[in-house]
């Protein structure tokens, strides 16, 4: 289980921009990107394998179109329930707030990228430790 995207965005209901690495601050989320602050989304997660799904259903996506701040590969986020912690990286500590998010409406993402599975496959957290965070980093669920 590893970091293979790390992803921000300067305004939110956009496609965010890849980044190699990324400072993820307590209690706030990743350094300069729109979603972070005081709530409970302040990063947002998506796998790999469902990115690498919605691309051979023919939709033209990469990393970042979805709005998610990290992507990764053998973690299946749906799966794991609220509350669990999990490590990124040598230092920072998120904990899993919330599974999926209801869409009032179609956003731009929407209409960028032709669907958007953030509502059904993302999942989102509260930065408890922060740190620093690159891609190829592990991801380690804490039981």
């Amino acid at each position: 289980m590893k970091i293979v995207s790390i992803a921000i965005s300067k305004k939110k209901g956009i496609r965010k921009v890849q980044v190699d690495e990324a400072n993820i601050l307590e209690n706030h989320g990743l350094e300069g990107d729109a979603h972070a602050g005081d709530w409970h989304r302040q990063v947002s997660f998506l796998s790999s394998e469902n990115i690498e799904k919605a691309r051979s259903d023919g939709l033209d996506v990469t990393f970042g179109d979805f709005a998610e701040n990290i992507a990764t590969v053998g973690v299946d986020w749906k799966t794991i329930p609220v509350g669990t912690k999990v490590e990124l990286g040598e230092s920072a500590l998120v904990e899993i707030t919330q599974i999926g998010k209801e869409c009032h409406n179609k956003c731009a993402i929407y209409y960028q990228a032709g669907d958007c599975i953030m509502p059904k496959e993302g999942v989102f957290a509260k930065v408890i430790r922060g740190g620093h965070i690159s891609c190829g980093d592990k991801v380690c669920l804490i039981e």
